[in-house]
C-alpha cells in the first residue's frame, strides 16, 4: 500500500444514549445507561424484556419527504441519519468535489429485519398480492450504502460488508484500504442495526445469550463484572467520514484524528463462540499495530468488544494480554462502552470508534459502568464506573462477530 495517510473528519451517531455525537459523548462521560424496558414491542411472552432502544428519533428530517422515510426500514433510517450527520460534520461539499473519488461503505449485520417480519406476516395472513413491492429494496443490507450515495451523488467505491458484530469495523477498515490504495479520496463508512424485533429477541434469547436482569435494566449490561449474565441488545448507527490527509487539508477540514491501522482475521473455530485463547483476536490487534508501525506500549486505551457475556469477556482479556504482554496490566486502560449502550451488533464498531475518537480528543478514557465486583479473570484496568483523565495518543477499538470475524481499528492523535 502507498503511504497515503487517512484521517477522520466527520462523525455521526444515533444510539440509545444520544441521537447525535454531542449527546452521545456527554452521556458516556456521565456514565448513563441507555438500557430500559422495551417499548417498541410486547415482550410479555419473552424471557428478556430489556434492550438499548433509540428513543425520540424522527427519521423524516433526514429524508426528502415523509413518504421516502416511511419506505425505509428502520436500520436504513438510522444509517441515513448517522451518515448525514457525519457528512455535515466533515464539511464535505458534493458540488465542489469529484463524485467518482467519494465512496460509501455503510453495512449492517442483519439488515431490514422489521421489513422481513411485517411483510412475511402479510404474505401468511393476506396472501402474496399484499406483499409490498418495496420488500426487497427495503430489507437488503446494501440498500443503505446505495441510497446514501444517491443522496449525495457520490459515485466512488460503494459496497456493503456484513460480518455480524464486526461489520462496522470491517467497513471502516476496508474503506481505509481503498483510500490507501488511491482509489478514493474520502469514504462515508460505518454500520447500522435495528433488530430489536420479535425474531431478533427470540433468536438471541433462545441461544441463552441475553441478560435476563429485567428488574434492573440499567444494571444489565455489565462487561467484566463477575455477575454478568449475557449481553443486552441495542440499536443505532455509527458512521464516520474518513479522508486522505492532503485532500482534507486542501479543503480546510477539521481533523479529529488519524486512522493509522486496521486488522482483520478469523477464528476459524466455532459458529458463535470466540476462540478460547483469543488467538484470532490477538493476531487482529497485532496486524492493526503493524500497519500503524506502533508497539504495544504505544497504545494507551483499548475500547474492548466486551459484550457482557461470561465467556466472551474472558476470551478477549486473554487476547489483550497475549497482544500487549506486561503492558496490558501495567498502565494500559481498557473499557467497554457497551455497558451503557448495549450491544449494537453491526453498528457497534462505528459507535465505539466515535467514543474512542473523543477519548483522544478530550484526553479521557470512557468508563465501564456496572463494575461492582470485577471478575478476577479480567485482571485489566477496566476504568470502572467513572471516566478517567488520561494521556491518550493512540487507541484501539475491537469488534468481534459470530462466525469468528475479528476486526480492529487503530487511531492516533493527529500530529500533522
Amino acid at each position: 500500500m502507498s503511504e497515503r495517510r487517512v484521517v477522520i473528519t466527520g462523525i455521526g451517531v444515533v444510539s440509545p444514549i444520544g441521537n447525535n455525537k454531542e449527546d452521545f459523548w456527554k452521556n458516556i462521560l456521565a456514565g448513563k445507561s441507555g438500557i430500559r424496558t422495551i417499548q417498541s414491542m410486547d415482550t410479555s411472552k419473552y424471557d428478556c424484556h430489556i434492550a438499548g432502544e433509540v428513543v425520540d428519533f424522527d427519521p423524516t428530517p433526514f429524508f426528502n419527504n415523509h413518504k421516502e422515510a416511511r419506505r425505509a426500514d428502520r436500520y436504513f433510517q438510522l444509517a441515513m441519519a448517522a451518515s448525514k450527520q457525519a457528512v455535515k460534520d466533515s464539511g464535505l461539499n458534493p458540488d465542489a468535489l469529484d463524485p467518482h473519488r467519494i465512496g460509501v461503505m455503510v453495512g449492517s449485520g442483519i439488515g431490514g429485519l422489521s421489513t422481513i417480519e411485517t411483510q412475511y406476516e402479510n404474505l401468511l395472513t393476506k396472501g402474496p398480492a399484499r406483499v409490498s413491492p418495496f420488500l426487497i429494496p427495503m430489507m437488503i443490507t446494501n440498500i443503505a450504502s446505495g441510497m446514501i450515495a444517491g443522496e449525495y451523488g457520490f459515485m466512488g467505491p460503494n459496497m456493503c460488508i456484513t460480518t455480524a458484530c464486526a461489520t462496522s469495523n470491517n467497513s471502516i477498515g476496508e474503506a481505509w484500504r481503498i483510500i490507501k490504495f488511491g482509489d478514493a479520496d474520502a469514504i462515508v463508512c460505518g454500520g447500522a442495526e435495528a433488530s430489536i424485533r420479535p425474531c431478533g429477541l427470540s433468536g438471541f434469547g433462545n441461544m441463552k445469550a441475553l441478560s435476563l436482569r429485567n428488574d434492573a435494566p440499567e444494571k444489565a449490561s455489565r462487561p467484566f463484572d463477575k455477575d454478568r449474565d449475557g449481553f443486552v441488545m441495542g440499536e443505532g448507527a455509527g458512521v464516520v467520514v474518513i479522508e486522505e490527509l492532503e485532500h482534507a487539508l486542501k479543503r480546510g477540514a477539521t481533523i479529529y484524528c488519524e486512522l493509522s491501522g486496521y486488522g482483520a482475521t478469523a477464528d476459524a473455530y466455532h459458529l458463535t463462540a470466540p476462540h478460547p485463547e483469543g488467538l484470532g483476536a490477538m493476531k487482529c490487534m497485532q496486524m492493526a499495530m503493524r500497519h500503524a508501525k506502533l508497539n504495544p506500549t504505544d497504545i494507551q486505551y483499548v475500547n474492548a468488544h466486551a459484550t457482557s457475556t461470561p465467556v466472551g469477556d474472558v476470551c478477549e482479556t486473554k487476547a489483550i494480554k497475549r497482544t500487549f504482554g506486561d503492558w496490558a496490566t501495567g498502565g494500559m486502560l481498557v473499557s467497554s462502552t457497551k455497558s451503557m449502550t448495549g450491544h449494537l451488533l453491526g453498528a457497534a464498531g462505528g459507535v465505539e470508534l466515535a467514543a474512542s475518537i473523543f477519548a483522544i480528543k478530550d484526553q479521557v478514557a470512557p468508563p465501564t459502568i456496572n463494575v461492582d465486583n470485577q471478575d478476577p479473570e479480567v485482571d485489566l484496568d477496566v476504568v470502572p464506573n467513572v471516566p478517567r483523565p488520561a494521556k491518550i495518543e493512540a487507541a484501539l477499538s475491537n469488534s468481534f462477530g459470530f462466525g469468528g470475524h475479528n476486526a480492529a481499528l487503530l487511531i492516533t492523535k493527529f500530529k500533522g
